[in-house]
């Protein structure tokens, strides 16, 4: 007897909906199986707060034993203070700025050392366990469902690109080149024997943040393909999965909806952008995607 299709996901409208999708995969020429997701609160989980957060608060708080001067900067004491009006006064490109400043002058190696080592180190702060253990199983075995369709699979992040690409391969098999995400410029430096070198600046590339009406473009750039499989779990993610369900062909959009309080958590899903003003279960209920609720939907949340 072969194994069951998607056996974490339980019986229901939302299982039936993606089962008839896969059915009709035939349907879609094998170069357009484009599938892409977001990472943070779709793939792995986003509370309390996001992993590149955690990253960063360690890497401050190493920055500032190093040199407690830091601390004459009025963004960065803003943010050790945990002085959120402040905060809200300066603006998100002054706080990014001031967070970009501790890698700045790093190679990309170097970085990667930096990623590597957390991730290696960290833990869940209320599971107490691995950080790979905060990914979902039921994502993963709908990921390894459409690779099994001859779908190119992506993971399309607000967060750093080139701190998701530390662990992407790892966690989803996804190289480095497949991570889109928010990213920051480089210097080139040439020295007196020729050799090269690339040095992180503070200084995002286009927007800074990749999120919102910047993903699809993104996709398109950085990628070169358009999707039709889309998931996500926020505002942020509403015209990725917009762009997916355009397709002439069988498509499919999803967004998972925290909800469980008990075995993850459970957050109302308010309009996550600025432009947005409508709560995007609503926005999903309007454009006919494929809602996931964690309480209903999934018999196992969480991966080994």
């Amino acid at each position: 007897m072969s194994d069951p299709v998607l056996p974490s996901w339980r019986d229901g409208a939302t299982r039936s909906a993606i089962l008839s999708f896969l059915d009709r995969v035939e349907e879609i020429p094998p170069e357009d199986r484009v599938a892409v997701f977001d990472n943070d609160g779709t793939m792995w989980c986003e509370k309390p707060s996001y992993t590149q957060i955690e990253f960063l608060k360690l890497e401050l708080e190493h920055a500032l034993a190093e040199d407690p001067t830091l601390l004459a900067s009025p963004e960065i004491k803003a943010i050790v203070d945990g002085d959120d009006e402040t905060l809200q006064e300066m603006g998100l490109e002054r706080i990014v700025g001031a967070l970009l400043n501790l890698h700045a002058g790093l190679t990309p190696e170097e970085f990667t050392a930096r990623v590597a080592a957390f991730f290696d180190a960290a833990e869940h702060p209320d599971r107490g366990v691995p950080l790979r253990q905060q990914r979902y199983r039921p994502m993963l075995e709908l990921m390894d469902e459409l690779r099994a369709r001859g779908f190119d699979f992506y993971i399309v992040t607000g967060g750093g690109a080139e701190f998701v690409r530390v662990v992407a391969e790892d966690y989803y098999g996804v190289k480095p080149e497949g991570v889109v995400g928010s990213q920051i410029d480089y210097d080139l430096a040439i020295n007196d024997d020729g050799s090269a070198v690339l040095l992180r600046t503070n200084h995002p590339v286009g927007s800074g943040v990749n999120e919102g009406p910047t993903k699809p473009p993104n996709i398109q750039r950085i990628l070169g393909r358009r999707p039709v499989v889309a998931g996500g779990n926020s505002a942020g993610d509403t015209e990725m999965l917009q762009v997916a369900m355009s397709y002439d062909g069988p498509s499919l959009a999803l967004l998972v909806d925290h909800d469980d309080a008990e075995r993850e958590y459970a957050y109302e899903r308010e309009a996550g952008s600025f432009e947005a003003t409508e709560k995007i279960l609503d926005t999903a209920e309007r454009l006919g995607w494929v809602v996931v609720s964690i309480k209903d939907d999934w018999a196992t949340v969480f991966a080994d």
